[in-house]
């Protein structure tokens, strides 16, 4: 075919692809010499474009020569993943000479038979995460088209041994990353997330700020706040019936008159926390689990605790006055300075329980010793 050849080598090769029916990627000259400017056109010069394969002379050979892809010329086409790449030896060898890369091109034969019909070098990876790392390789810039996946370019760094590459990726990795966001959660911004959520689904709150937030009298029954920060919040009147509060952070929260049947609070840290008339019996027979939790000081006099589990809890100088704790489970409970006066302790659970210094006067219910307390 005769074509016109003006503009730029871009507009060339679309000519030339529109005239031949190919996608031409390439132009040789009539040696085999690989064109890369549109000024290096002579006007006598007869072309030949390509989809990327190696140049084969029509005149002399319809195979390639043997040794051509790389031992004369340098150049050499890969095959990754179906889509054809090319470039020279030395660009695979010289920039990362330790790499699997570079060690897969040194030697001409350690490819044997792995070359598609078009003599081009196979190799079976991702194409799109492999055209990042030829061009670092070609000018030593991480270049990333929008769209691709770090990540990817990443695995695909590692695969072929690119060490320094490595370490590009993973700085920009980090820096495309949002920064952590840490700030407590507002009331507004929690209740706007308790209306867009149907009232049957789980919601769970795991791990997150709600510090000195207002919470106080609203719906939060069976929500996870598990190992949540509550600490300084106000929960005051609030419904948290069957919530989990599991090592949650309860520090100097207040949480008077609070629903707490059935709540699960173990190994949590209620220290300085106010739960005054909070109401933790359950009609039901749901008994509130407060094992193993840290209730040092906490005020909570007046407070419905039938049934409440307070295994090892540890509450000492705890204000507990007037409390219904009947059939409570205190065994092993540091009850040390504790103000139990007023509280009903029928059938309560104190063995192996601490009660220095604590006091029990005007108990509705008298202290027998034969629980082992000490």
């Amino acid at each position: 075919q005769v074509v016109a050849v003006y503009g730029t080598l871009s507009d060339l090769l679309s000519v030339a692809s529109s005239k031949l029916g190919i996608k031409a990627t390439s132009v040789y000259n009539g040696k085999g010499g690989l064109i890369d400017d549109i000024a290096l056109i002579r006007d006598d010069d007869v072309l030949f474009v390509c989809e990327g394969e190696p140049f084969i002379d029509p005149q002399t050979d319809s195979k390639p020569p043997e040794g051509l892809l790389g031992s004369h010329t340098d150049w050499l086409t890969l095959n990754v993943g179906g889509r054809y790449f090319t470039t020279t030896r030395s660009t695979l060898v010289n920039k990362e000479p330790d790499s699997m890369l570079a060690h897969m091109f040194k030697d001409k034969g350690v490819w044997g038979n792995k070359q598609d019909h078009r003599g081009a070098f196979l190799i079976d990876r991702s194409p799109e995460y492999f055209e990042p790392i030829l061009n670092y390789l070609r000018h030593g810039q991480l270049i990333v088209n929008d769209g691709i996946n770090l990540l990817g370019v990443l695995e695909e760094a590692r695969f072929f041994g690119i060490d320094s590459l490595i370490e590009h990726l993973e700085v920009a990795i980090k820096n495309s990353q949002p920064p952590e966001d840490h700030s407590p959660i507002s009331r507004k911004e929690f209740v706007r997330f308790l209306l867009a959520t149907p009232t049957k689904s789980e919601l769970r709150c795991q791990g997150l700020n709600f510090s000195g937030a207002d919470l106080s009298r609203l719906d939060l029954r069976y929500i996870n706040f598990k190992m949540a920060n509550l600490s300084r919040c106000n929960l005051a009147h609030a419904n948290l019936c069957c919530a989990n509060l599991e090592r949650a952070d309860l520090s100097g929260s207040v949480l008077d008159c609070a629903n707490l049947q059935g709540v699960k609070m173990l190994c949590s840290n209620a220290e300085g926390a106010s739960l005054k008339l909070c109401n933790f019996e359950d009609p039901s027979g749901l008994k509130a689990n407060l094992e193993g939790a840290n209730l040092k000081g906490v005020d909570m006099e007046g407070s419905q605790m039938t049934g409440i589990n307070l295994r090892v809890a540890t509450l000492k100088n705890a204000k507990l006055k007037n409390c219904n704790l009947r059939g409570a489970t205190l065994a092993g409970t540091d009850l040390e300075n504790c103000d139990l006066s007023g509280c009903d302790l029928q059938e309560a659970n104190l063995r192996g329980s601490n009660v220095k210094g604590a006091i029990f006067e005007e108990m509705l219910t008298p202290l027998h010793m034969s629980q082992s307390v000490r």
